[in-house]
């Protein structure tokens, strides 16, 4: 069996790390600032839509990103693979959906507009990017119909979108956290510190603004780490002369 640098399975094991802690942050800010979760319409049933977009967009997404770097995923048919790759990536897809379909119903129901901030368009044209990468990727590379010329024609563009995507996903992310702060805590009412000085919440830093940039940050590292996964080329999967793979075409095909 081919093996990975040792750094490749220390980068699996931070990566796992910062996941569990964005999911854990996000979860967390909900739970202790913003009130908890609910699927009733209610302000808190808006809180899952953060908790399911850092679940399926950042770290489902970079997870299925990174499953033809792993080392056992080098030799043999590719098939189970592709396979999995496509069923973790239709996972965070899925996820993804709950989560709009969270804000959607909660926009619904407070008589917000919906799609009224760049956040909100930035975050629906990178869903609807992933929706296109999945299907094209599983018509392309999943079935067995598309010849090698098509699929060695699209492998780059496929690649470049996904890190693409990530990136998207990151920047949806970041902008969200940013717009739920201004949203939350510049309503509140100011806190006069002196006669001549008064600052509103967020200016202040309390520690809601506090914990939820750190959680950003979080998202941030995890992302770009899965991008220096992703690009490093001595964590590639070798081509198969170097692997000296003699595995049949259709496998190859597969």
């Amino acid at each position: 069996m081919a093996m990975a640098p040792r750094g490749f399975y220390l980068a699996c094991l931070l990566l796992g790390s910062l996941g569990f802690l964005c999911v854990l942050f996000t979860t967390y800010w909900a739970q202790r600032w913003r009130g908890g979760l609910a699927w009733d319409g209610s302000l808190h049933m808006f809180n899952w839509h953060p908790v399911l977009m850092v679940s399926g967009m950042v770290l489902r997404d970079g997870a299925a990103s990174l499953v033809y770097r792993l080392p056992q995923a080098w030799r043999g048919p590719r098939l189970p693979w592709k396979a999995l790759h496509a069923a973790l990536h239709l996972v965070a897809f899925v996820v993804t959906v709950v989560g709009l379909v969270a804000v959607f119903r909660y926009h619904s129901h407070a008589g917000v507009p919906h799609l009224y901030s760049l956040h909100s368009w930035l975050g629906l044209s990178t869903v609807v990017l992933f929706a296109c990468q999945w299907l094209l990727g599983f018509a392309i590379f999943l079935l067995p119909w598309a010849s090698l010329w098509l699929r060695s024609l699209l492998k780059p563009l496929h690649v470049f979108f996904g890190a693409t995507i990530l990136a998207l996903s990151m920047a949806s992310v970041i902008s969200g956290i940013n717009e739920k702060l201004l949203f939350s805590l510049l309503s509140q009412p100011p806190s006069v510190t002196s006669r001549k000085n008064a600052t509103v919440p967020y200016q202040s830093l309390p520690s809601e603004a506090i914990f939820a940039n750190s959680t950003g940050l979080l998202v941030v590292a995890f992302g770009m780490l899965v991008l220096y996964v992703l690009l490093a080329s001595s964590w590639r999967r070798p081509e198969p002369e170097a692997l000296a793979d003699t595995q049949p075409l259709l496998c190859e095909r597969a």
